[in-house]
């Protein structure tokens, strides 16, 4: 069904007996700008900001941990890209588990989505208002969260045709950032006789590395493909969605995790091993040591920009998912369901995110980096699921037309892709774990009241 026919039949008699079409998303995005959406959400440059994390948890073999988790990554994303092509409305793992499995089943993975989206925004922008803090330590962290809050707001209510333009700007930079990192790391192995080599195995097998050492790094590296999955909340303004989302997934989490490795590997030939004054901190210690005080300041610079590209980013797929929800009737439709008439955005939604983001105020990064992946990992485990179950219940005419690759690409590969997630949500700090677990008996008990006790399926989009 496309989104005409979700949303321009929504109509309503004026006192003239004339019918206004209600507001709806506009299909404005090509393969280019979901594709670069995506990397914006992912923040390519992160990885230099989590690369001593990464590297100590697998002994100095970072780029191999980054290799295992976009190769994890990419079984999921090709179920991703399967389902958007079975269901290419917006709204994500929650529209895809309801239409495939069970609409209840498929409420409460869009609930446990709602705390990775809700939260991630926040992360974001106290990410880099933490790198603006440590560079002008005298403004306090709250101005530089709310300046965060506010411009992100402003752009995502005007539109998605405005954040696509600075998306093209900031991402350009974040990438020249990315490239004179990696050319001074070049220049610094190299030495002035040119003695060094830019081709060892050493960054990949590290430092007394192991394979429990590298596939705890990549638990960890994984958590940088948080996203990729956000560009399937931009279905429904996107052209020739059926086409244009399942290559734009495959190509997000494909050159995301090639950058990643690329950083990685350039990074780890500087400096060699897992030890560092701080890890936490480890990527400012190498940019003084590859570029000096100015490249430094240049460093933060272009982390602050990734993190307000994907500050936009984040705060329009959070707000996509509420809107969905909203429209389905499984959250108040008067005020979720609706889209502002200046600009077709759903206002009341990027509202509240911003108003969520506050709460960065009295956290700290490492507490609310811990809440995004409960949901996150919850999400890639059963859209895998959707998968295997799409393909069981579809016939023989509809596997030959729809299902391409039989039941190697439609069984065995999702399996694997679940079984990673799976390996991954279970590794989860506990915290993360505790709050994950609480926000589900929420969503149950809400899940009983609108189904009155289990008894109906909740509300779906045309029957609320």
């Amino acid at each position: 069904m496309t989104a005409q026919t979700l949303e321009g039949n929504a109509t309503r008699p004026t006192q003239m007996s004339e019918t206004v079409a209600e507001p709806e998303l506009k299909r404005t995005m090509g393969l280019r700008s979901v594709v670069l959406f995506g990397l914006a959400y992912m923040t390519p440059i992160i990885a230099l900001g989590t690369f001593g994390v990464i590297a100590a948890a697998s002994h100095g073999a970072a780029p191999t941990a980054y290799l295992v988790a976009t190769i994890a990554m990419m079984f999921t994303a090709g179920s991703y890209g399967r389902m958007a092509v079975l269901h290419p409305q917006a709204g994500s793992a929650y529209t895809y588990v309801g239409k495939s499995i069970s609409r209840k089943l498929g409420f409460l993975v869009g609930w446990a989505m709602l705390l990775d989206y809700m939260f991630l925004p926040m992360v974001v922008w106290l990410i880099g208002a933490s790198y603006l803090n440590a560079q002008f330590p005298a403004v306090p962290i709250w101005v530089w969260v709310l300046g965060f809050i506010v411009l992100t707001t402003a752009i995502n209510i005007i539109g998605l045709n405005v954040a696509d333009k600075i998306n093209y700007a900031l991402m350009f930079f974040q990438a020249l950032v990315i490239v004179v990192f990696m050319v001074l790391s070049i220049r610094s192995v190299l030495g002035g006789t040119g003695e060094g080599t830019l081709f060892s195995i050493t960054p990949f097998v590290g430092e007394g590395s192991s394979l429990s050492a590298v596939v705890a790094g990549a638990a960890i590296a994984a958590y940088s493909f948080l996203g990729f999955d956000a560009v399937t909340t931009l279905s429904e303004e996107t052209r020739d969605p059926e086409h244009t989302i399942p290559r734009a997934i495959m190509l997000v989490a494909l050159i995301g995790g090639l950058i990643f490795i690329a950083i990685a590997y350039t990074t780890q030939l500087v400096h060699p091993g897992f030890v560092f004054a701080d890890e936490s901190s480890a990527a400012y210690e190498i940019a003084a040591q590859v570029g000096g005080n100015l490249f430094t300041a240049v460093f933060i610079a272009g982390l602050c920009f990734g993190q307000f590209t994907s500050g936009i980013a984040t705060q329009a797929s959070a707000s996509r998912l509420l809107y969905v929800m909203g429209r389905d009737g499984v959250l108040p439709k008067r005020i979720f369901g609706k889209l502002g008439k200046r600009f077709d955005t759903p206002v009341f939604s990027i509202l509240l995110v911003a108003v969520v983001g506050l709460i960065a105020t009295f956290l700290d990064v490492a507490t609310s980096t811990s809440f995004v992946n409960f949901g996150a990992f919850i999400a890639f485990t059963m859209v895998n699921v959707c998968v295997v179950c799409s393909y069981v219940r579809a016939g023989e005419d509809e596997r030959r037309e729809r299902f391409r690759g039989g039941a190697l690409l439609n069984i065995v590969a999702p399996l694997i892709g679940a079984a990673c997630c799976i390996y991954l949500l279970v590794h989860l700090d506990m915290h993360a774990v505790v709050l994950g677990i609480s926000w589900l008996t929420i969503g149950i008990i809400i899940l009983a009241v609108l189904t009155k006790g289990f008894r109906r399926n909740p509300p779906e989009y045309g029957n609320a």
